[in-house]
């Protein structure tokens, strides 16, 4: 039954909304970002293999990894605008976002027994924490129109944010103690793997109770949906033709469709580093022993965090004082002499300045791109559709990204190559940013 006391607009409901930021982003850091890619790189140099026989064929471990996120977010891509549908017309959205949420959190546990032995299982578990990540983080946004007026919007989600960076830093950090010191822990090695790798294998089943456990206070308050008035026909591909429909209004607008394919290009560059970066410094570094590449990598991730806080400040002030496309040009500029320099990082302390380097413009362009295209916006317009048609943008891009950068580091046999090719999106992008009008 939906709890009659939370209004909307009521402070109890908005922190029950903006805590699932809270309850979810351990995922983003400690398994997307953090812990997973060191442990899925040290059952290879455990085994002493670079490639896995898998799909009928050999295949290294950084194309690998790189061709399942790309397969899941297909999945996302087409299954968000379909469940958008449905739900708006049945009204019962917080059932999808709790069905995926513990599908999300129930396959970060299966990754406990993520083995290259036990391979397919361990890539259908990656491959489902991915889509529940993505899914129920897409039906928690399209709850804010609910639960907020739009005086509150911006507070509200900035909120969700700042919780989001705690809890999952939080998290990390306890991680980070488990897999550094295992013996405090109780944690011993074993005939199969050592202490550390086991804390690794701990640490995923502690995001999946995290996320779950504190997903039930926003469960608990946010409503079951609201239906949608008129007619109930076609619903299953009603989120589709709203994307046809905004896809149609597009021809219109020249300023907002060029502005579009510029993000896409960008964006697919952005959105790829982001998913690969912690693989590239587990592989292609030269640490040393493996508890300094454990503490590197995560103190790289973390150093991203806390300078994006800063790189997103900056930018903001940057688009006030000369205009967002002006901004976001410059940081095209920068991401590209960052891919430049990745070709060439070799030493941790180069990866501590691109990871620094990343950090200050990563936050920024996600923040800026997003408030630009929203200042783009036809004036009287559906904008959940416009904002579902840049979701889906996004995602398609990171589909792209992922198969080319698997493709390019599979055939060179390294993933540094595929720096420089992700280096060109961004100069095409700068490309296509100077062609959008700056006035309609």
């Amino acid at each position: 039954m939906d709890r009659a006391f939370a209004l909307k607009g009521s402070r109890k409901l908005l922190n029950a909304w903006a805590f699932y930021d809270w309850a979810n982003s351990v995922y983003s850091l400690v398994i997307a970002s953090a812990i997973f890619p060191i442990y899925y790189g040290a059952l290879f140099r455990m085994a002493d293999i670079d490639t896995v026989a898998v799909f009928g064929m050999s295949i290294a471990r950084a194309p690998l990894i790189s061709y399942v996120t790309a397969a899941a977010f297909v999945v996302i891509a087409l299954i968000t605008p379909l469940l958008s549908g449905i739900a708006d017309y049945l009204g019962n959205k917080k059932v999808f976002m709790k069905f995926f949420c513990y599908l999300g959190g129930a396959s970060c546990m299966g990754l406990y027994w993520f083995s290259l032995e036990h391979i397919y299982l361990g890539l259908v578990c990656y491959f489902l924490g991915l889509v529940g990540f993505w899914v129920s983080f897409a039906i928690n946004n399209s709850y804010l129109p609910d639960i907020a007026y739009p005086e509150q919007q911006d507070g509200v989600s900035a909120r969700g944010f700042s919780l989001g960076y705690v809890g999952s830093v939080i998290l990390l950090l306890a991680n980070l103690a488990m897999v550094l010191q295992p013996e405090t822990f109780g944690i011993a090695d074993t005939p199969e793997q050592p202490a550390e790798v086991l804390a690794m294998r701990y640490s995923f089943v502690s995001v999946g109770l995290w996320w779950i456990g504190f997903s039930q206070y926003t469960f608990y308050h946010l409503p079951k949906g609201y239906r949608r008035e008129g007619s109930r026909s076609r619903i299953i591909f009603n989120g589709f033709r709203e994307l046809q429909s905004v896809w149609n209004q597009l021809t219109q607008n020249r300023r907002l469709k060029r502005y579009l394919g510029a993000f896409f290009v960008y964006s697919m560059a952005v959105q790829t580093i982001m998913l690969i970066a912690a693989y590239f410094g587990e592989e292609e570094i030269a640490w040393g022993s493996d508890s300094e590449r454990t503490t590197g990598l995560i103190v790289s991730i973390l150093v991203i965090q806390v300078v994006a806080i800063a790189g997103a400040t900056l930018t903001a002030r940057a688009s006030r004082s000369f205009g967002n496309i002006s901004t976001l040009i410059v940081i095209n500029a920068l991401w590209l002499v960052i891919c430049v320099y990745a070709y060439t990082v070799v030493s941790p302390t180069e990866f501590y300045i691109a990871a620094g380097c990343v950090g200050m413009v990563m936050g920024g362009i996600q923040a800026l791109s997003r408030s630009t295209y929203s200042k783009f916006l036809p004036e009287t317009t559906d904008t959940t559709s416009f904002f579902s048609f840049y979701d889906v943008t996004e995602k398609i891009g990171i589909i792209i990204g992922m198969v080319l950068f698997g493709a390019v580091s599979q055939a060179n046999g390294t993933m540094r190559p595929a720096a420089l090719v992700l280096g060109l999106f961004f100069a095409l992008g700068i490309v296509l940013l100077v062609r959008v009008p700056r006035k309609k």
